[in-house]
Parts: structure tokens; C-alpha cells; sequence
């Protein structure tokens, strides 16, 4: 069927979960329907973009947001109560040619990926909707919201409260729905929620396996480095872990690793830490690492740096926020989650000190991962839910 894909960002280069979710859900719908992506572009186009995406779409639709519109889809947002980033990612512009290209489609079913998009198409009743919300925006908001600086407080407050009404009120224009994780959809502020269906990731097993290098670091963290959680959970593992892991290792090496990292992480760049930006194989330096570390404080949904590490046969220590979406692998030990300082420093010395132990928590990630998140069972399983009426 001809399947309307509905983006707020192009879905290249992969350095984002949203991306990585898209491009890959893309490419197993391709499987069976004629894709007709539109996609929002809100920054310039990486210039192999559209060559990674061509072969799974028909037709290829993107349309620039400029500043101005960006500036006045906030204001719109604020005037009618929509959450913030629903007004970022709103254009009239877009409006009218996702119209016309509705009308010259006619597509069968239309596919909105994020609330970000749901403005576009909440309204068109003329074929079956399916929207992914991926995580819970409105949580991730609110954790942002309790470690915010005062002066911030306000603007957070606002975004939270307006994306949990928003993900609440959306839901009946959408004829299915789904989520990364049963975590996510547990926190949907709506009556019906145990109807929205949970479609995970999956690993890309030809491009994340396990292969032997030179271990030359430690510890890694890996994510776009200018995501709000991910800055706070390197700033949390440099500044109160990583202190008391070099008492035991003075010659203990972190690689922080990741695209557009901040100011704040470009300066922890030191002897024993290594600040790379964007590389073009994250899994050269998976391999080239002992030890996978996420001490994740804030955010929702599903960590893909989990998974990916996981299937390179990498120990992973994480917080249960992180670590308790990936559902049933601490059961099986195939995830190590800390709560403390001291039981992220105690975790790692052991990981280091006990080979066997060491062998086994890696063993066990890449079996479970194997096992469970493969892209190709994610394409089924979405394809499914969108064939229900």
C-alpha cells in the first residue's frame, strides 16, 4: 500500500535515537509498502542524506523550517497551549504542502513519527493514522524540570505540563499507537493506554559485532553530546565517579565519544579522558573499549548505546533508569545497574579485577541482545499493528 511517512528531522546521519528509530522502521516498511517520506528539515543536509535513504522510498519530501517559522510556530504553540516543540517543528509552510501532497497521494495509511508531528494530520480522517509517540516526552520534561536552575523552572514547568496534556489528547485521532517500551507507555496520562502497543528497536547485527582490537580505553560513554541527559550523565560520571575509579586505576582511560559535544564536555577533555565528537564507526571505538558505562539521570525511552555495546560483547553498567527499559536482563545478568556512586565504582573495579566475571556479563549482553532486538521482528511487528483495524 502507499504508506504516507510522516518526519520532524531527516532520518541521516544516524547520531540521534529519533533518527536511528526512523531510518530503520523505514527500512523495513519499505519491505512492504511503497514509503513516501516527508521530513522535516531543520538544519543543513548531510550531503550522503539522501543517498542512504533513497532505496527504501518512492518519493523523498523535504521541507526547510527557517527561523522565522520556527519562531513563529512557538509562539502559535504558546497562544494555543501546545507544547513548545510542537510549535518548533510547525510551519505553515509544511502545512499546506503535506496537504497537497496528501491530495495527490491519497495515501492508504499515513505514519506519524513523534507528537511533533501530529499537528500536520490529527485532523485528515480519510485513511487509517498509526503514531509512534517512541518515549514519553512529558516524563523526560519532568525530570529535566526537577534539576533545572530556578530561572529555568518556569519554561520546564510550562513544556510539561502542556506535553502531558498533549499526549493524552492526541490520542484518539490516531487509529493505532505505538511506544519503545512498556515503561513508556505505562506513563501515558490517558484511560486507554494499554491499548498503545510497544514496538522496540532493534541492532544493526552487521554493523555492531563483536570484533578483537587493541583496547586502548577504559571506560566509554557514547550519544550526541549536546542531548541534555547525556551531558548530565557524562558531567555526574566524570565529577563524582570517575575521581574515585582513578584512586584504585590511576591509568584508568575514559572515551566520551559522540556527536556536537557541548562546551561543558569539550573541557573534560584531560590526560585520562578523550573527547572524539562525531566519528564515522562508533563501533571502532566499542571495540577499542573494555567497558561500557551510561549512568543515565535523566530522559525516557530505550538507550540504543546499551544495545549497541551489548551486541559488541561490552559489559554495561548503567542506572536503573536506563537500564530497567531493556526488560529482562538483569534477570538473566546480562546488565549491571548501580544506584550509587559507590556501586558504580565498586561495579567497575570488579569488572576490571575478575576476567571471568567480566567474560560472562559480556556473554550474556550479546546473547540477550541477539535474542530480542533484531530490526527485522521490529518491521513485523509494526507492520501489524498498522494492518489492525
Amino acid at each position: 500500500m502507499k504508506l504516507l511517512v510522516l518526519l520532524p528531522r531527516v532520518p541521516y546521519p544516524l547520531e540521534k535515537g529519533d533518527k536511528l528509530r526512523a531510518f530503520y522502521q523505514i527500512k523495513e516498511l519499505s519491505k512492504y509498502h511503497d514509503i513516501y517520506l516527508v521530513a522535516l528539515q531543520d538544519a543543513p543536509l548531510h550531503p550522503e542524506a539522501l543517498e542512504k535513504i533513497e532505496p527504501y522510498c518512492k518519493e523523498i519530501h523535504l521541507i526547510k523550517l527557517s527561523w522565522v517559522s520556527k519562531c513563529w510556530g512557538i509562539v502559535r504553540a504558546l497562544l494555543k497551549g501546545l507544547p513548545i516543540q510542537c510549535g518548533y517543528f510547525y510551519s505553515n509552510k509544511a502545512k499546506r504542502k503535506i496537504k497537497n501532497l496528501i491530495n495527490k497521494i491519497h495515501p492508504d495509511h499515513i505514519y506519524c513519527f513523534m507528537i511533533r508531528m501530529t499537528e500536520y494530520v490529527k485532523k485528515y480522517q480519510d485513511c487509517h493514522k498509526t503514531l509512534d509517540y517512541q518515549d514519553v516526552l512529558s516524563m523526560g520534561m519532568k525530570r529535566r524540570l526537577e534539576k533545572a536552575p530556578i530561572w529555568k523552572k518556569p519554561i520546564f514547568l510550562y513544556e510539561y505540563q502542556a506535553l502531558r496534556r498533549y499526549e493524552k489528547n492526541i490520542f484518539p485521532h490516531f487509529t493505532n499507537k505505538i511506544i519503545i517500551t512498556s515503561i513508556d507507555r505505562d506513563l501515558i496520562h490517558h484511560p486507554q493506554k494499554q491499548y498503545i502497543q510497544v514496538v522496540s528497536n532493534g541492532i544493526d547485527f552487521e554493523k555492531f559485532s563483536h570484533i578483537k582490537k587493541e583496547k586502548i580505553y577504559d571506560l566509554i560513554f557514547a550519544g550526541n553530546m549536546l542531548y541534555p541527559p547525556n551531558i548530565d550523565a557524562v558531567l555526574f560520571l566524570v565529577k563524582s565517579i570517575f575521581p574515585k575509579l582513578l584512586v584504585k586505576f590511576p591509568h584508568l582511560k575514559l572515551c566520551i565519544c559522540g556527536a556536537t559535544p557541548a562546551p561543558a564536555i569539550k573541557a573534560l577533555a584531560s590526560e585520562n579522558i578523550t573527547v572524539t565528537g562525531w566519528v564515522d564507526e562508533m563501533a571502532e571505538y566499542y571495540a577499542q573499549s573494555k567497558i561500557f558505562i551510561a549512568p543515565m539521570q535523566l530522559g525516557t525511552g530505550l538507550q540504543n548505546k546499551l544495545l549497541e555495546a551489548m551486541a559488541m560483547k561490552l559489559p554495561c553498567v548503567t542506572s536503573p533508569l536506563a537500564g530497567k527499559p531493556i526488560e529482562g536482563a538483569q534477570n538473566h545478568h546480562s546488565l549491571l545497574i548501580c544506584n550509587t556512586v559507590d556501586e558504580y565504582v565498586e561495579t567497575v573495579s570488579k569488572l576490571l579485577n575478575d576476567t571471568d566475571f567480566y567474560h560472562t556479563i559480556a556473554e550474556n549482553g550479546y546473547q540477550f541482545v541477539k535474542a530480542n532486538y533484531d530490526w527485522e521482528e521490529v518491521g513485523k511487528k509494526l507492520e501489524e499493528v498498522m494492518n489492525e483495524d
